[in-house]
């Protein structure tokens, strides 16, 4: 049955794997796990670092809530405590990730971190080659593979030019932890997403002097009308009105609530915000005090970049800004092109080809790459382990799951 050819596969440990492989242990991941196990399905779950949910663990501003109420942010057969705020701190949504993991007994396999991914045609099964923080090597054998490393799990940084010898510190939005280290300094955030948004807020409540680059138009909401979710308002809203019309209540609402940002120097895309969101993933700022710092002059809106030189930068229309630090704002992508060798389901930009897809072929799935945050990887997480849980049950019914039998293959999950 098996048809080993890698000259390595000697030199690594073999594992077999009676249910699926979980690339990544943040909610995600966790969320497949937890519906494997209502399912009856064992797994294993891969987590390159130390920690479950590492992004938010490692990767986060202090100050982080979560954006939208809890009921739309809870994972699957386990909801947030009642006493826990309508937004929970990033502290309790930590907590909470955690309980949920020792709640269905999750135990990924920390500090693997997956060098490839393949599946081979010979044996129809898939092969996961991790490596350790020691350095030691793992080949799991698994027939069905879950990718569940997210839309976020690589940080961007532009190439800016200049940006080299500006020679004030420079870091990224998942390096910022708060601002209060920064000030009195100018700090220029670039950026003006929900993380450049919050950021900059976050600067100027700490006495900073932040300036934020919105090069290109953006659509901010505020994260509440009339007492009611803007997003809970919106599903509403979809469910018996065309999105065309949703888009234009909430832009008129919104215009009510937060007047012109325009005159602001925040230009709104011609698109609608939802319509946005569908057709290019682009999530709009949902504010939670960025616009009245802007309002009140204490965060600068500035166009775009030209050059940074030593200690300032260069703007598109001509000004020139003092800089004592940079905060690169710039967002987060994929990883998946640079570890799963395969290339019909996913395209190169590490996200599956077809909108809301979430399986594959030859027992590939994919989890939270919907673009509609965790209320859309928890039900990808419910749909697979359904569709894995059917397939499993027949097989112990059938007796005919296949285990490898050679000496190399000295575990079993």
């Amino acid at each position: 049955m098996f048809s080993f050819s890698d000259n390595d596969f000697f030199a690594r440990r073999c594992v077999w794997v009676n249910g699926p492989v979980i690339v990544g242990g943040g909610p995600s991941g966790l969320a497949v796990g937890a519906c494997l196990k209502e399912q009856g399905v064992p797994c294993v779950i891969l987590e390159r670092t130390d920690c479950i949910a590492s992004l938010w663990q490692k990767r986060t501003y202090d100050r982080l809530k979560l954006h939208l109420p809890k009921k739309f942010c809870q994972l699957p057969n386990f909801p947030f405590p009642e006493h826990y705020p309508e937004y929970p701190t990033k502290r309790q949504f930590i907590d909470y990730l955690e309980s949920y993991a020792k709640k269905f007994d999750l135990k990924p396999q920390f500090n693997e971190c997956v060098q490839s991914a393949k599946y081979d045609e010979a044996c129809r099964l898939w092969r996961v080659k991790t490596v350790s923080a020691n350095g030691s090597e793992v080949e799991y054998i698994c027939q069905w593979l879950v990718v569940a490393t997210g839309e976020n799990a690589e940080r961007v940084v532009p190439e800016i030019d200049g940006l080299k010898n500006f020679g004030g510190e420079v870091i990224h939005a998942c390096e910022y932890k708060s601002g209060d280290k920064f000030r009195g300094k100018k700090v220029l955030v670039v950026g003006c997403g929900n993380s450049g948004m919050e950021v900059s807020l976050d600067l100027s409540n700490h006495d900073a002097q932040p300036s934020m680059v919105c090069r290109s138009s953006v659509h901010v909401l505020p994260r509440e009308i009339f007492g009611k979710s803007t997003f809970e308002l919106a599903m509403i809203l979809m469910a018996w009105l065309p999105l065309w019309l949703v888009d234009k209540i909430l832009l008129i609402l919104t215009w009510f609530i937060l007047g012109n940002i325009e005159s602001y120097g925040l230009k709104r895309p011609s698109i609608g915000p939802l319509t946005l969101k569908n057709t290019q993933g682009k999530t709009p700022v949902l504010d939670i005090g960025a616009l009245e710092k802007i309002r009140s002059g204490k965060v600068k809106v500035v166009p775009g970049i030209k050059k940074f030189n030593c200690g300032t930068v260069e703007l598109v229309n001509g000004e020139t800004l003092d800089v004592d630090s940079v905060v690169l704002a710039t967002g987060y992508c994929s990883n998946v092109p640079y570890w799963l060798q395969e290339s019909e389901f996913f395209s190169k930009n590490g996200f599956p080809k077809a909108q809301n897809n979430w399986k594959g072929k030859s027992g590939l799935y994919a989890v939270g790459f919907t673009g509609r945050g965790l209320a859309g990887a928890s039900a990808d997480a419910i749909r697979i382990a359904k569709d894995i849980g059917k397939v499993h049950q027949e097989d112990l019914k059938q007796k005919k799951q296949k285990v490898p039998t050679h000496r190399r293959c000295i575990s079993t999950f």
